[in-house]
């Protein structure tokens, strides 16, 4: 789709462009529709190609025009393949390219939908950064929420395993941290304005959304730290109860350590004068549940269990 920009109103055509057009546009196209403006433009479609199989967000300056290549992650879905987006700005045009025709469309929901609004050339690229991390806010406090729910679940109720939900969580966080961190290396580059594409308002907008950029990604930071503040609570927690379970082994080794000597004393081979001794079986129980009493008794008193 192309559309005109005329003063704060924008309009949908299906006029044919040029290089030397003196009008400003949007186009939102798939990569078969780009081609008849990649050529017109003499954009370079190699970048299309080599945007392809980059991983990370990227931003170029090149003669006459600027390339940015964007991974937006699936809110829905962190974990699936991220939608990307490849954005060519000239002074007079904004060609937004990706084979998922519907990414854009979200993308640009405003635009799509509604064909005629109040917004400028100079606001429009801004406006689509902004939708990058337009529900970000209320996905973080819900993660937020989701980490103090389990760490109240980790006191209250002594939750026994955890692992699964803290690993899930750190995963997620990363995610965003990455997301982030990529999109502010690219701001950092396009507010160097380079080529002098964008206007002293457009940089205006863009430095905002920096802003913005910034402390969602110092969030993350943070609910990084929370998380790992939950973890080794429940590592602590996970460590008092072996160290109370080794404990009540210690002391009932202890406990049984004396007996083991007394059994292994009278177990020799030996003729002991004890055996004629008519007391000497009940003597020797006698004084095993003597030695079981006192050893209970001291570890009680010290409060060892």
């Amino acid at each position: 789709m192309l559309y005109k920009f005329a003063g704060k109103t924008i309009t949908a055509t299906d006029q044919n462009i040029s290089l030397d057009d003196q009008n400003q546009y949007l186009a939102i196209m798939d990569y078969q529709e780009s081609k008849p403006l990649l050529d017109n433009f003499k954009f370079n479609v190699k970048l299309l190609d080599y945007w392809s199989t980059n991983r990370s967000m990227v931003y170029e300056n090149h003669e006459d025009f600027d390339f940015i290549g964007l991974s937006i992650i699936n809110r829905n879905d962190l974990f699936a393949q991220k939608d990307k987006i490849s954005v060519f700005v000239r002074k007079n045009l904004i060609l937004v390219v990706a084979n998922n025709r519907d990414s854009i469309e979200r993308v640009f929901d405003q635009i799509t939908e509604n064909k005629n609004f109040a917004i400028g050339f100079d606001r429009v690229l801004s406006s689509f950064f902004e939708r990058l991390i337009a529900n970000d806010v209320d996905i973080l406090e819900n993660t937020e929420q989701e980490i103090a729910d389990l760490e109240n679940e980790l006191i209250t109720s002594g939750k026994s395993n955890c692992v699964r939900e803290i690993v899930s969580l750190r995963k997620r966080l990363m995610l965003f941290k990455q997301y982030y961190e990529q999109l502010l290396d690219v701001l950092d580059d396009l507010l160097e304005n380079e080529n002098e594409i964008l206007s002293d308002t457009s940089l205006k907008y863009f430095r905002i959304f920096d802003g913005k950029v910034d402390r969602l990604y110092h969030n993350v930071l943070n609910l990084r730290d929370y998380v790992t503040q939950v973890r080794e609570s429940y590592q602590a927690e996970v460590d008092i109860g072996l160290n109370n379970i080794m404990k009540i082994f210690t002391v009932i080794t202890a406990i049984f350590l004396p007996l083991t000597l007394l059994v292994g004393w009278y177990g020799m081979n030996l003729q002991m004068p004890e055996y004629g001794w008519v007391f000497g079986y009940p003597m020797v129980i006698i004084v095993a549940i003597i030695i079981v009493i006192f050893f209970i008794f001291f570890f009680r008193k010290n409060k060892w269990f």
